[in-house]
């Protein structure tokens, strides 16, 4: 078996828990190594997620990150940190240092739905929308799911910085690396639901998470990957809003789950989907 060798950088947060979880038990080729700030605390709750870590500072320890990097199979950078300015600053670090480093490592770094919040507010925040107060028998017809092709469109300076991510994607993808943007959706240590307004529909199970990251890398592999993709990472939700058919279509994404299982009480419900 060819071992495929990850590094988490910021593994030890919600999204790298998920990823040390599940990556493994989709494929056991997968050992994860998580790099983050020394004393960090560890969000993994499943005893059978990989603990292998690395101590370091993604924003200013260059030689350390850089050693870090050598001889990766997959890269996903999933650090941040405020503000904005030191934020943006380290992402330049972390994709000059895989630039260097490691050219051929697939990579995927952190974007969120928000950094196309602009798009989709409408429809999920306004005090009158029926679709953010689930009132989903007023909704006719559906709205279209907003393309995995929607530019960014921040609305403050969370967004901006996932958007800056995208951009970094989008550089290291013009320049030949198999780099994509994951637009992830609502993740949680529990995979439960949220005191959120329209939780239901960025909602995403850590598991699905992991698939995400898995299709990724083996469609990179096969050498069919999109770079410069950025793709929204939902799970198959019921009353979702964004397009994940042509994340299915691109790169075999299959999620599993669908948060109408802990919102409306049914897994069972059909998907609104548009294939």
């Amino acid at each position: 078996m060819n071992l495929i060798d990850a590094l988490l950088i910021g593994g030890k947060g919600t999204i790298g828990a998920g990823l040390r979880t599940y990556l493994p038990k989709l494929d056991p080729a997968y050992r994860v190594t998580s790099a983050d700030l020394p004393g960090s605390l560890d969000q993994a709750t499943d005893p059978e997620a990989q603990r292998e870590f690395v101590d370091l500072d993604a924003s200013k320890d260059d030689a350390d990150l850089r050693k870090a990097l050598e001889g990766r199979d997959l890269v996903v950078y999933l650090a941040r940190k405020d503000p904005l300015s030191d934020m943006n600053a380290m992402t330049d670090r972390v994709f000059k240092a895989i630039r260097d480093v490691c050219p051929e490592a697939v990579v995927i770094g952190s974007s969120s739905v928000h950094a196309t919040g602009a798009a989709y507010y409408g429809y999920t925040r306004e005090d009158n929308s029926p679709i953010a107060h689930r009132r989903f028998d007023e909704v006719d017809p559906w709205p279209t799911p907003l393309s995995v092709m929607t530019e960014p469109c921040p609305t403050g300076d969370y967004g901006v910085e996932k958007a800056y991510v995208e951009a970094w994607c989008h550089r290291l993808g013009a320049e030949g690396q198999n780099a994509v943007a994951a637009r992830w959706g609502g993740i949680n240590p529990t995979n439960g639901k949220k005191d959120e307004i329209s939780y239901f529909t960025v909602w995403c199970h850590q598991e699905d998470s992991s698939r995400f990251v898995d299709a990724c890398y083996k469609t990179a592999r096969d050498g069919k990957l999109r770079p410069s993709a950025h793709y929204y990472v939902i799970s198959d939700n019921t009353y979702n809003v964004f397009d994940i058919e042509t994340t299915r279509r691109e790169i075999g994404y299959e999620p599993k789950h669908n948060a109408e299982f802990i919102y409306g009480g049914d897994n069972s419900v059909i998907s609104l989907r548009t294939d």
